[in-house]
């Protein structure tokens, strides 16, 4: 039996749905998603709490295209339905954008009394399949991009924030193993060298050999893409046995960490951004 389709009346009750829970996860409150799927489901045509929620996550997908952060724990599913993408930039106002503004660049303050609670907490994601890759959404061109992940990229404290917990992190698991030596040595490279070395800090392995270490750091859900330099994709390439990209996320009160070893274009999908162009 054929799914019936959403019509755009109750594309437009979800999508209003979705923007007050991202207007409230980003003022830092709380709300219980499965009395919001209730309550929502009176407004539609006898939708199931799955398919509400399936909705919600391909909402996740179209903010992600349209590079703005998304509803933590609605992970993304790109196989959106094309009514949804015309509705949802219409529900970007101008208070929301103010608001992501505002949280990107906030200042980044975390304390973490245990760098080793930072210990992998869930494993790396994976590469979203070619099939579902060649569905990617070009945002028409009166559809303009917000793009707050570039914008989140250069907040250069919260950058120094979360190489900060690295370092504290890779220091207490030397320290953690009895290998102090090590941990004394470990260093900011991005701060001691410069930005152009193609990593962030350089540690250590048990055995004493080197462990390169980028570090991309965001304030919100796993699933939010990151932007990585041509020097760092290259420098993974040529030390892809010693290199590990560590990506915090939900960077605000109880950070997590995944792991990406070796070279970065095997764990994650590469899309050329810009160009230099010279003479």
């Amino acid at each position: 039996m054929a799914r019936r389709p959403w019509s755009r009346l109750e594309v437009e009750a979800t999508v209003r749905d979705y923007m007050e829970m991202l207007s409230l996860e980003l003022r830092g409150e709380t709300f219980n998603k499965k009395q919001r799927n209730e309550r929502l489901r009176e407004l539609l045509d006898n939708r199931s709490h799955g398919a509400v929620e399936y909705k919600h996550e391909n909402i996740s997908a179209v903010l992600i295209e349209l590079g703005m952060p998304y509803v933590n724990g609605y992970k993304p599913r790109f196989n959106v339905q094309a009514l949804l993408r015309e509705v949802v930039p219409g529900h970007i106002s101008p208070e929301l954008r103010q608001m992501i503004v505002a949280d990107v660049d906030a200042e980044a303050r975390v304390e973490v009394a245990d760098p080793l609670a930072l210990e992998v907490v869930v494993a790396p994601l994976r590469r979203m399949p070619k099939e579902v890759r060649d569905r990617a959404w070009t945002p028409p061109d009166r559809v303009v991009p917000v793009d707050y992940l570039r914008r989140e990229e250069g907040n250069r404290r919260l950058g120094d924030a979360g190489e900060a917990l690295v370092m504290a992190y890779e220091q207490a698991r030397l320290q953690h193993v009895g290998l102090d030596h090590l941990a004394r040595n470990v260093e900011q490279v991005s701060k001691t060298q410069g930005d152009r070395a193609g990593y962030d800090i350089r540690s250590y392995e048990e055995d004493g050999r080197d462990r390169f270490v980028e570090v991309k750091t965001t304030r919100y859900g796993k699933f939010t893409p990151f932007y990585i330099s041509d020097s760092e994709v290259r420098f993974s390439e040529t030390n892809w046995d010693k290199y590990q990209l560590y990506r915090l996320f939900e960077f605000r009160e109880q950070p997590k960490l995944f792991v990406l070893p070796g070279n970065i274009s095997t764990n994650v999908n590469l899309e050329a951004i810009n160009f230099r162009a010279g003479f």
